[in-house]
């Protein structure tokens, strides 16, 4: 029942401080120029998840051929695929979010923190990991 109040709280407030971001910057800039810099930051940003994807999915190939787990891989994957979700919201705030995401040098702070929160759901049990 709790996760249910944030996301509905999440459907309220993103779209309220973006709608928010855009007017502030439209009013710096003009509306012509804010919704070019938005296009301009999503197709920078798409572009950046293709290069990153493609390159991981050789990193990740690589691992299994190896015999390694691609762990790390992974985890970066989930990154990317999460920060072009970003990119593709239109709005300031996800795009900053999701080029950080994307972005290799800034990815490390997220997969740290996804790491801690996968480690705690294993531990409490509410992540279960089946192996084939």
């Amino acid at each position: 029942m709790m996760r249910n109040k944030w996301l509905w709280a999440a459907l309220f407030i993103i779209p309220a401080v973006e709608l928010f971001g855009f007017i502030y910057v439209a009013d710096f800039l003009g509306a012509p120029k804010t919704l070019l810099l938005m296009l301009t930051t999503s197709v920078i940003g798409l572009v950046m998840m293709r290069f990153e994807g493609k390159k991981v999915l050789q990193d990740s190939k690589r691992h299994v051929e190896e015999g390694r787990v691609p762990g790390r891989t992974m985890l970066d994957g989930l990154c990317i695929f999460f920060g072009g979700l970003m990119l593709i919201l239109p709005g300031f705030i996800t795009d900053i979010i999701g080029f950080t995401l994307v972005f290799p040098l800034t990815r490390p702070l997220y997969r740290t923190f996804l790491l801690r929160w996968i480690e705690k759901k294993m531990k409490n049990g509410t992540f279960t990991y089946y192996r084939r």
